[in-house]
């Protein structure tokens, strides 16, 4: 017992450790995912890379023997990562600007797709990187179901699976080894705590929902009603419409949530996109700065901004540079070391006290 205790703990440091590395690289920027130049540094961000959680409780391990895979060397394979969605949301060009640049500095060779948003395409896009001999998967799923022919295929070949930012239902150190995110239903909760504070815990307010079909959405709609539920009792949801994690589409859906409830007291958005939509809808509609309290989730430039403008009244962080802690769990994994199940990032806020000494760190 005490030596796989060790192994943990040696892991987490390890993991740890690594993220020191390239950081500066990962927070560089992609044009899209087409563009055949590489992500730059930019001399900025050089503090803003992911820092893992201290595990609560006791966390589940995979190692590559209990996976059924064998031991390579991560410098020498091919390492397929299959982006999401369009590159026109900042999330997205930072996720995969610090995929690259990680694989990059670690002379890997890398093999991208972009699925476009489209899940079918998000399929046959990883069952192709799988054709083109990647040894490794990196995923950044645009759903949570519908993975059973991708690991099908995996299982096959005994290719490890690593996914980021969203969970696919399925069932780690089996079908998948590992997922690196945020502690989706805390960022609701954080999120309820701003809102709350932001309007003394009355009034009404409505949710722009992420896209449906994936984890981060309903976590995040969890851990916000949960929280207000306890905690402010008088504050009401009144409104609940997805924007699909877009900003056009969240600017509609507050136009009509203007018209249909023009006295709403707060927005909260489960991305930032959403929310800036909802700030273009406000002032297409004559609103003040302010005179809507809106809290939204991710940490882009543009949202830290609309806190300094007055317009936003926090963010609550969701990191979006997996390439160092990607990298190094695969690496350690491959090696044949422990990996944890669930790999949970810390994340950071931003309200009016640190906005503009912090936009810095945003992406």
């Amino acid at each position: 017992m005490r030596r796989k205790t060790d192994r943990r703990k040696s892991t987490h440091t390890l993991l740890t450790a690594g993220l020191c590395l390239s950081l500066a690289l990962a927070a560089g920027c992609a044009k899209s995912e087409d563009d055949p130049s590489d992500a730059k540094d930019t001399g900025k961000d050089t503090n803003a890379g992911q820092e893992v959680a201290e595990p609560s409780g006791d966390q589940k391990m995979c190692d590559i023997e209990t996976f059924g895979g064998k031991k390579l060397d991560l410098k020498g394979a091919t390492v397929g990562f299959s982006q999401s969605e369009k590159e026109a949301n900042p999330f997205r060009i930072a996720e995969t600007a610090s995929i690259k640049a990680e694989a990059k500095e670690r002379g890997i060779k890398l093999l991208t797709a972009n699925a476009q948003s489209q899940f079918s395409k998000q399929i046959s896009d990883v069952q192709d990187l799988i054709t083109k001999g990647a040894d490794v998967l990196v995923i950044a799923p645009l759903n949570s179901d519908g993975w059973g022919p991708v690991l099908r295929t995996a299982a096959q070949k005994k290719i490890p699976i690593v996914t980021i930012d969203r969970k696919i239902n399925a069932t780690a150190c089996k079908d998948y080894v590992a997922f690196i995110g945020s502690d989706f239903v805390e960022q609701g909760k954080r999120a309820a705590d701003r809102m709350i504070e932001a309007t003394g815990g009355k009034g009404e307010v409505a949710i722009l929902l992420g896209a449906p079909g994936n984890n981060v959405t309903t976590e995040r709609t969890k851990g916000f009603k949960d929280r207000i539920a306890e905690k402010a009792p008088d504050l009401k949801v009144v409104f609940e419409q997805t924007g699909e994690f877009a900003r056009e589409k969240g600017q509609q859906v507050t136009e009509q949530l203007i018209q249909s409830n023009p006295d709403i007291t707060g927005i909260y958005a489960e991305n930032d996109e959403m929310g800036l939509g909802a700030v273009n809808a406000l002032k297409g509609a004559g609103k003040k700065a302010g005179d809507v309290q809106i809290v939204t989730i991710d940490g882009t430039r543009n949202a830290v901004q609309g806190i300094v403008d007055g317009w936003i009244y926090g963010v609550v962080e969701s990191n979006p540079r997996f390439g160092p802690l990607a990298f190094q769990t695969l690496d350690s994994f491959t090696k044949g070391e422990e990996v944890g199940q669930d790999i949970v990032i810390k994340d950071t806020e931003y309200a009016k006290d640190n906005a503009e000494s912090e936009i810095g760190k945003a992406y």
